[in-house]
């Protein structure tokens, strides 16, 4: 049963919606406009088409309210910095001269000009372009993007709520310019950027927008006082408005905990609140302090992050409870559908009843709008759907995939001492060094090399059957020839294979484990035109047979220099997974490491030296929570350490982690008891050497001297100069030369040029130190 005023107000919507469309034609678009084959008027107007289709999509699920400015062509927090005119000062005049390639080159560089820095939202997979600020900054408002797209929906007779990142996340998310001392504060600029956000609503007001929602997911992680005064600051400025229209303030990914009263008492229009996952504990909160009266409430009541059918009932639940808290009720996904793939309908290789259990964005849409229907109607209005949801929720519940019994009796057998190497790290580090052989400031690179069309060709070719399995091995034996050789004529001096076989870094290694779904269409956005299609962690992971031992094994015979096994690391299959919520992710990973476990130790019996185990997502999977982060970093740490342990003192275990802000977890990192780490340092200019100077980093490490997402080549003088920096941290006998991340989304032609340069580069300082 509902209260009639439910009825009157419930209403469906969501925050964002996936940008590239069904067969990626956004990225198609994007690059073939890098290259010159599509011109900026084909673009813009296959932009326009994209975001058409998605609103209308919307509009015909039953969704009452659609979104506006989430679509963006590489990233809504640079399309924010242009909004509010907090352009770098190197990159102001090619934003002059052309504002379209002008915001392309902020966030992938020229060969002049470096690119912004770019690292994770909170804790997805999405990598955001990192504002730049400092105390001249001089904030203008341009609205044109925001304004413009409403005017498009409108247009179509749709009602629409244009979504603008917060202004107190936007400062939060930002750091000091070049040039700018470490410790300003761009908080400080709040009373500087808080009127270009009102020339912003009124502008969207006089378009026609009745409401706007201003994303500030930052006031879910832990604020001081200070940051939290700011934010009422800024909201009851901005609610004081007297031209603007109605503000909805949203937040997502966890508990809002201190601020959520602070917004409830705030003169701001309406909360979007997430209800998903530890942010279920926004209710207690939004009840403590007596709900929002005359106030809207949007519920985020379906995960939009995980690709898990909802639990209708449990939602319902949960939504009328809320009905008491607010002057009306609406009904969304906990954040934007950016996070999850398309269409479910899309898979055609996926057992259907298993395909009962997931819902893309079209099926988290049209859980949506059933939701809101039962909180509106009453549940015998959606008695079907909750029947049909019942019975697919104890499928997955009792099934096979879900539980095998033997991984299960493994990992409770798992020990302490499984997760220890058998010496530390000064005993393994001198055996290491007597084994390899191995010069001051040893160079190499992260794993993979570029994937060619010709490559991705193959892969084709054999999926269609045009190829066999034997053309389709012969084609990736020449190519580790050719990577193998050309790093041997460079003078890299530890090589990898160049991973021309796998599709992807975690992709790869779940289509060979067991309890893992691959997709073929489940497209994510990652940053830019870079998507993935992130695996499904159905159930309990084992390894049936060695997954890289035989191409590692190949790459070695073909030299005499240590060739690098390379392998994904357990909480990275975790983070860059959709990952099952049956169990506790810790249960989960051990069950990964297990596997990985096994694949470690052949590779060291089939004669690598060194293995390598990628853990990139280490910083992006902490919970935002402080209070969340010690039993997560216990679980993950172990992870990584039962992986790696079960090696000999003088096999040299390496990880690399990127794109992250990695100073608060350096103890962390130190846990890992990795003999070496390379590290994303390009575009930060070598702040993570300093963070493991000052945390006493007692390992080897390869701060990043090559940004590789960049097409930028740097050169010989650039890497020495951060090589040298790096010096001033890290001793020589501890330095590692090597780029920032794998160079698979690199041309050859850069890769070639920006590798030598890295080689040139080391052996200048080598000469120096020589001297010294």
């Amino acid at each position: 049963m509902t209260t009639k005023s439910a009825a009157a107000a419930a209403r469906a919507t969501v925050y964002g919606y996936p940008r590239q469309g069904r067969n990626r034609e956004l990225k198609k678009a994007v690059e073939g406009y890098w290259k010159g084959h599509v011109t900026a008027d084909a673009l813009r107007a296959t932009a326009a088409e994209l975001r058409r289709t998605n609103w209308l999509r919307l509009a015909d699920a039953g969704i009452d309210e659609v979104p506006t400015g989430d679509f963006s062509y590489y990233d809504h927090v640079l399309d924010t910095t242009a909004m509010v005119g907090a352009i770098p000062e190197r990159h102001r005049s090619a934003v002059t001269r052309n504002a379209l390639d002008g915001y392309f080159a902020m966030a992938r560089g020229t060969q002049e000009v470096a690119p912004l820095e770019m690292t994770k939202w909170f804790d997805t997979n999405y990598h955001y372009l990192v504002p730049e600020l400092g105390p001249d900054t001089a904030f203008t408002a341009d609205s044109a993007k925001q304004v413009g797209e409403l005017k498009e929906a409108l247009a179509l007779g749709l009602t629409a709520r244009p979504v603008l990142v917060g202004p107190v996340t936007y400062l939060l998310l930002a750091k000091p310019a070049p040039g700018v001392p470490a410790d300003f504060d761009p908080l400080t600029l709040l009373d500087r950027l808080l009127p270009v956000y009102a020339e912003v609503l009124a502008d969207l007001r006089a378009a026609g927008a009745e409401w706007v929602q201003l994303d500030e997911p930052a006031l879910v992680q832990d604020r001081t006082a200070a940051e939290l005064n700011a934010a009422e600051r800024a909201y009851r400025d901005l609610g004081g408005l007297a031209d603007r229209p109605k503000l909805l303030v949203a937040s997502y990914f966890d508990r809002l905990g201190e601020a959520l009263p602070m917004l409830a008492k705030a003169p701001v229009d309406g909360l979007a609140l997430d209800f998903t996952g530890a942010a279920a504990a926004n209710l207690d909160t939004l009840a403590s302090v007596g709900g929002l009266p005359g106030k809207r409430l949007i519920a985020g009541v379906v995960n939009g992050r995980n690709v898990w059918v909802n639990d209708l009932a449990a939602s319902l639940s949960t939504l009328g409870t809320l009905l008491g808290l607010a002057d009306r009720v609406d009904v969304a996904a906990s954040c934007s559908l950016l996070h999850v793939p398309l269409d479910t309908a899309a898979e055609r290789d996926i057992e259907p009843q298993i395909l009962r259990w997931l819902a893309f964005a079209e099926q988290k849409t049209a859980e949506v709008v059933t939701l809101t229907r039962g909180l509106a109607r009453g549940t015998d209005a959606i008695a079907a759907d909750l029947a049909a949801n019942r019975a697919d929720l104890a499928s997955r519940t009792h099934s096979p995939v879900t539980h095998d019994p033997a991984v299960r009796a493994r990992a409770s057998a798992v020990t302490e001492t499984d997760a220890r190497r058998s010496q530390p790290y000064a005993e393994r580090a001198a055996a290491q060094r007597a084994h390899l052989g191995l010069p001051v400031l040893p160079t190499t690179t992260i794993g993979s090399f570029p994937q060619t069309g010709q490559l991705r060709a193959a892969r084709a070719d054999l999926r269609a059957g045009r190829i066999d399995t034997a053309g389709y091995e012969e084609r990736i034996r020449a190519e580790i020839q050719e990577i193998i050789s050309f790093q041997e004529k460079t003078g890299i001096d530890v090589l990898v294979h160049g991973e021309p076989e796998r599709n992807d870094m975690v992709q790869y290694f779940a289509e060979q484990l067991t309890g893992y779904l691959a997709t073929r269409h489940g497209w994510v956005q990652s940053y830019g035109t870079r998507y993935v299609r992130p695996p499904i962690l159905a159930g309990d992971i084992s390894r049936p047979e060695p997954m890289t031992v035989r191409w590692t094994t190949y790459a070695q015979s073909l030299t005499s220099r240590p060739v690098k096994g390379m392998l994904t690391g357990p909480v990275t299959m975790l983070a860059w997974s959709f990952v099952r919520d049956d169990q506790p992710l810790g249960d989960t990973a051990r069950q990964v490491a297990l596997a990985l476990r096994d694949e470690v130790n052949e590779l060291e019996a089939a004669g690598t030296s060194v293995i390598q185990v990628d853990e990139p997502a280490l910083r992006e999977t902490l919970p935002l929570r402080g209070a969340d982060r010690a039993g997560y970093l216990d679980w993950a740490t172990e992870a990584f350490r039962l992986t790696t342990s079960g090696v000999r003192p003088d096999t040299q275990i390496h990880t690399h982690m990127c794109y992250a802000e990695f100073g608060d977890i350096v103890q962390a990192i130190d846990d890992l008891d990795a003999d070496v780490i390379s590290l994303e340092a390009a575009r930060s200019h070598m702040q993570v050497a300093r963070e493991l100077a000052a945390h006493g980093y007692p390992r080897e490490a390869g701060p990043g001297v090559y940004d590789i997402h960049s097409p930028r080549v740097p050169s010989t003088d650039e890497a020495a100069e951060l090589l040298r920096t790096g010096l001033r941290a890290i001793p020589a006998e501890r330095l590692w030369v090597n780029p920032d991340c794998g160079l698979k989304t690199r041309a050859w032609p850069e890769t070639r040029a920006s590798l030598e340069h890295l080689v040139a580069a080391a052996r200048t300082v080598r000469d120096e130190l020589s001297r010294s």
